[in-house]
């Protein structure tokens, strides 16, 4: 959730930021409200509660006074008991008082936490207005191929994986209804071989490979992010009230919830193997062929606690290592800067690479890097000391995909052969230990 601190100084800015997004301002000034209406209880509950110590103090001294002077016979004592049961009695009315103040002010501030979780990150400097069509090129990798001047029509990749024996789609409908498919033969070893190469990639560069859990708690998926606008994506058992992840980031971002982590020596980076299920609510109708947009699927995810500072930067790297396993499959692809109308609700930007899918003309996103600053985090409580010296602070928390299930449409696609055959990225031949996918016979 957005900083209190942020929409009190900056107002203007979390309004444009809400506007960009297309969402409803008016909740900076609700935010605003609620606030007050926090501090104003807690300032009454705080006097309040400083009078009633002094009250109970004086309750003490009222009743020693009365049993000395009881026990002395002095002529004083009833005078002296009546002001005890007088100060006893004003001491239980302050503490019902202080009671009814605490649960208002704590009602004022879950009324602020609502609010605040209702606003999306605030989008950072430059991110394009507008929505899922307004996103910017940043730019364009590759040529695509011209079938035409090679003589042939190229195959859809669910063409090419049933002849090559890589895919079938009846069988996992059969199973698990519509948009469930099974990877058989090369197609489950070609998968195993990006993934691999994915945690290859990663554990070079200094990450810690994970496998994560794929059942979360409810406030584990809250404080991800992933139970505000998108809650009819998700999956939930409710015999349990645990919920399906979508993406590893969520068990990523809840691995140090409510801790104090150290980055003195530089960002925690971990990537994480799992499967992922999405419901795809709303989708019907929309890539029904193939394994396009599915309901279950494996993935390979990067994640980073960084300082907030160092975000942007840590950004860029996510999406250079992105860059380097698009090279290593050998696709066109091109780099958008995701418009703040189509961005997650965690996200302040959102860098997507798309590759050319020849079938279709068009690009196809395939991996995708958030900087999500410190929304994730504040919601989790995760943090480290303060580099300053000033107690604790919030972290920022990154993510980007190094492969998914989906990359196997553009390795298909985009180097099939006249014959039907694929030939094997160079880079992934050490993992799948073959140089060509050949046709069943």
């Amino acid at each position: 959730m957005i900083d209190i601190k942020l929409v009190r100084d900056e107002p203007d800015r979390v309004r444009a930021s809400q506007t960009a997004r297309g969402e409803d301002p008016g909740v900076v000034d609700a935010i605003l409200a609620a606030d007050e209406k926090r501090r104003s209880s807690l300032s009454e509950f705080e006097s309040l509660r400083a009078e009633q110590k002094v009250v109970s103090r004086s309750v003490g001294a009222a009743m020693g006074a009365f049993q000395k002077a009881k026990k002395a016979g002095a002529a004083d004592a009833d005078h002296l008991e009546k002001a005890a049961h007088h100060a006893r009695a004003q001491a239980g009315e302050l503490s019902e008082q202080v009671k009814s103040l605490e649960a208002d002010a704590a009602q004022a501030g879950a009324e602020l936490a609502t609010l605040l979780r209702r606003a999306g990150n605030v989008i950072i400097d430059g991110v394009p207005g507008g929505g899922e069509d307004d996103f910017v090129v940043l730019e364009t990798v590759g040529q695509a191929r011209d079938f035409a001047a090679e003589g042939f029509e190229p195959l859809d990749h669910l063409a090419l994986g049933e002849r090559l024996g890589a895919i079938d789609m009846e069988r996992g409908a059969k199973v698990g209804g519509a948009r469930f498919y099974y990877l058989t033969g090369v197609g489950a070893l070609l998968e195993l071989a990006l993934l691999n190469m994915a945690m290859a990639q990663a554990t070079a560069n200094g990450f810690t490979p994970m496998i994560t859990p794929t059942l979360a708690r409810s406030d584990i998926m809250h404080g991800a992010g992933f139970m505000d606008a998108h809650a009819e994506e998700v999956y939930r058992l409710e015999a349990d009230d645990l919920y399906l992840t979508g993406t590893s980031e969520v068990a990523l971002a809840g691995y140090h919830a409510d801790e104090i982590i150290d980055l003195s020596a530089g960002p925690e980076r971990y990537v994480a193997w799992s499967a992922c299920y999405r419901r795809e609510a709303g989708s019907h109708g929309k890539d029904t062929r193939g394994i396009i947009r599915v309901h279950q699927f494996h993935k390979v995810e990067m994640f980073s606690y960084c300082r907030p500072e160092d975000a942007e930067a840590e950004h860029e790297r996510m999406l250079d290592w992105e860059r380097q396993m698009l090279a290593k499959i050998e696709v066109p692809y091109r780099i958008i800067d995701t418009a703040a109308g189509d961005l997650g609700g965690p996200a302040a930007r959102k860098f997507d690479c798309e590759a050319w899918v020849p079938t279709q003309g068009r690009y196809r996103e395939l991996t995708s890097t958030s900087n999500c600053t410190t929304y994730q985090a504040r919601r989790l409580n995760t943090r480290e000391r303060d580099p300053n010296g000033s107690g604790t602070r919030t972290v920022a928390t990154l993510n980007g995909t190094l492969g998914t299930t989906r990359w196997l449409v553009a390795i298909l696609e985009n180097h099939q052969q006249a014959d039907g055959s694929v030939v094997v990225p160079a880079a992934l031949r050490p993992f799948l230990g073959l140089d060509v996918l050949t046709p069943l016979t």
